[in-house]
């Protein structure tokens, strides 16, 4: 898990992308490439990313908006947005209950 000031590498967070990948679908990965689409190639559907982006929020304790997930068609741009966001600078404590808010349906 993420703490303070750690900073997250992309190569963290593309280990964690590929546990949680396995968990969510059962099936053994390899590896994942920049490259590969997150739909056609891994076969995730709209649920399996909704899915793996709140494991992900949980796991780096970010949130990631509609809007900057709205261009995440392949793993490496998935990756350029998780590290962007995990190594944000962290607001002083207590202020995170500030911002619980839930995605309208």
């Amino acid at each position: 898990m993420i703490s303070g000031d750690t900073v997250v590498t992309r190569d963290e967070i593309r280990e964690t992308l590929l546990e949680l990948f396995e968990a969510e679908t059962g099936e053994p990965l390899d590896a994942l490439s920049d490259d590969q689409h997150l739909a056609e190639q891994l076969g995730l559907d709209s649920v399996d990313m909704v899915s793996l982006i709140m494991q992900l929020e949980r796991h780096f304790k970010i949130r990631l908006t509609h809007e900057e997930l709205a261009d995440a068609v392949y793993v490496g741009q998935l990756l350029d947005i998780v590290l962007q966001k995990a190594n944000e600078p962290k607001e002083a404590s207590g202020s995170d209950s500030a911002e619980p808010r839930k995605m309208a349906a």
